[in-house]
């Protein structure tokens, strides 16, 4: 391993680490040398992953500030301390046009992918910060950064999120911790299945995508190692897009 990306001895914790997305990020890191913190909302899930990891589990529901508080409490006492913090836990929400959004909805959508970031942070960065410092890994969406008729409030959150990695990374880098977000495109997960089944939309999207494919969670752990490690040593504030050039094509 390039000693640039090595994790040996640090300590992360992940939430929403038991599929998708956050399970690969979690996965790279431990490969990256790094102890991890698997949480999820599901107990028996988050119980389940982190035996087969050989790593600590506590389960979470994001949406729970007090759980929160537990959640970066109990990392740092099983860990001895915190590195690395990756806030991965969100949920799409109703689709539909905001004319006809779901209020009660759009406020579960805002708690789990956006304010539940703000606690969480304002919990964990002191804790790094106390470590010498380290890094935090936010995830967002490349929905936060084209307009979009279907997803509205999972959109909208999902922008602030990359706010909120630009307004941590000013106040928190004299204090040598980087904030940085990941915007991953249109992934193959078990999430993703019926769109992936879906023959029509996979043409358009594809299409629409220079790389003419969909990601991995692989690829998107990647770059959360690179943010977490010594290689991303000098970024912070950055939204890294990891969308297969979707956002910067026109279509040919």
């Amino acid at each position: 391993m390039n000693p640039a990306f090595d994790l040996t001895g640090k300590a992360a914790l992940v939430t929403g680490s038991t599929r998708g997305i956050g399970l690969a990020i979690a996965q790279g890191m431990i490969a990256a040398g790094a102890q991890v913190v698997i949480s999820s909302e599901d107990a028996a899930d988050t119980a389940r992953i982190a035996a087969e990891l050989g790593q600590p589990g506590i389960a979470c529901d994001v949406a729970d500030d007090a759980g929160l508080a537990r959640l970066v409490e109990g990392a740092v006492a099983t860990l001895g301390g915190l590195d690395i913090l990756v806030c991965n836990a969100g949920i799409t929400g109703q689709p539909g046009p905001l004319a006809d959004m779901d209020m009660g909805d759009y406020a579960r959508v805002m708690a789990i992918n956006l304010r539940s970031q703000v606690v969480l942070c304002n919990r964990a960065l002191p804790h790094i910060a106390a470590q010498g410092g380290g890094a935090v890994i936010l995830i967002s969406s490349l929905s936060g950064l084209r307009g979009n008729g279907a997803i509205n409030a999972y959109a909208l959150a999902k922008a602030g999120v990359a706010q909120l990695a630009r307004n941590l990374a000013v106040e928190w880098g004299p204090r040598a911790v980087r904030v940085n977000a990941i915007s991953p495109g249109f992934i193959a997960t078990q999430l993703s299945r019926p769109l992936l089944d879906n023959a029509t939309f996979m043409a358009r999207r594809m299409a629409a995508t220079p790389l003419r494919r969909p990601g991995t969670p692989e690829e998107v752990a990647g770059c959360a190692v690179f943010l977490a490690s010594n290689a991303g040593g000098f970024v912070t504030g950055h939204n890294l897009v990891v969308d297969g050039g979707s956002l910067i094509t026109d279509g040919s």
